[in-house]
């Protein structure tokens, strides 16, 4: 299959595809005249790349769920560290909205006068907002 079909089936521009073989994260097998060729697993491995990255994991951390021929060998331990930082963000954004809908709901005249928001602004000074935000999603 060349390039222009994966690119098709993909839904990847040929430029990505070329930058994925330049990364070893798949790999041409031939050429037909200058375009060049692939085995039609590469679809597969394509969407495999593509899920790990909405999983948030980086091209590199990607590069190493595949073996050297390009087979998918994915360690259950990667897969349970994101599933933590993802678990450790979405608490994160859950507390950052609670804070949101909060000031954007609060009755005071500004949001500097409200006592919950002067509270935010001391966290992000002081470098508490982290552990505060933690805090306040865990008890949504």
């Amino acid at each position: 299959m060349d390039i222009a079909e994966v690119a098709k089936r993909s839904g990847l521009p040929a430029s990505t595809l070329r930058y994925y073989e330049e990364k070893g994260l798949i790999a041409s097998v031939g050429r037909n005249g200058l375009r060049r060729t692939f085995e039609p697993r590469v679809l597969e491995q394509l969407a495999l790349i593509s899920l790990g990255q909405v999983a948030g994991f980086s091209l590199d951390e990607i590069a190493r769920m595949f073996t050297p021929d390009r087979r998918p060998h994915i360690q259950r331990t990667m897969l349970e560290s994101k599933a933590d930082q993802i678990d450790a963000l979405m608490i994160k954004l859950r507390a950052m909205s609670r804070g949101l809908r909060h000031a954007a709901n609060c009755p005071a005249l500004s949001h500097m006068e409200c006592p919950s928001f002067r509270r935010l602004l001391k966290a992000a000074t002081d470098g508490s907002l982290t552990d505060r935000v933690a805090r306040n999603a865990r008890s949504v």
